[in-house]
């Protein structure tokens, strides 16, 4: 089995347990460059992204070292997320890693989401 179906079948269990909840939840997919967050609801519709693709995203990080794939573009995609989800009413969400590690960016981007406002 190699890393990527190892980390897959680590996702396909969480989210299971979370659709057994029904709540919304917060999805993290990291790559080496970027990093994305969606808040999907119950019935898998996404109802707010942000991702280090935005152009304000990409302006703010044009100032610091790199592009998207380390941890204070991570903290502001985090920031980002939990401030849209307050703004339409979102406060309680599941955290859906996708089968990544919890540390580093993943780690990160779920601090800042929660000093923001969201409680998972």
């Amino acid at each position: 089995m190699n890393k990527i179906k190892s980390r897959l079948r680590r996702a396909r269990k969480v989210r299971i347990k979370i659709s057994e909840l029904g709540i919304n939840r917060l999805m993290v997919h990291r790559t080496n460059l970027h990093i994305y967050a969606n808040i999907i609801s119950s019935n898998a519709k996404i109802l707010i992204s942000a991702s280090t693709l935005e152009k304000e995203v990409r302006l703010t990080l044009n100032t610091k070292l790199g592009k998207g794939g380390n941890t204070f573009a991570a903290s502001i995609i985090g920031q980002r997320i939990a401030k849209k989800a307050l703004k339409i009413g979102i406060t309680k969400v599941a955290f859906d890693r996708s089968g990544f590690r919890y540390h580093g960016r993943i780690k990160f981007l779920a601090d800042a989401a929660r000093k923001n406002g969201l409680n998972f």
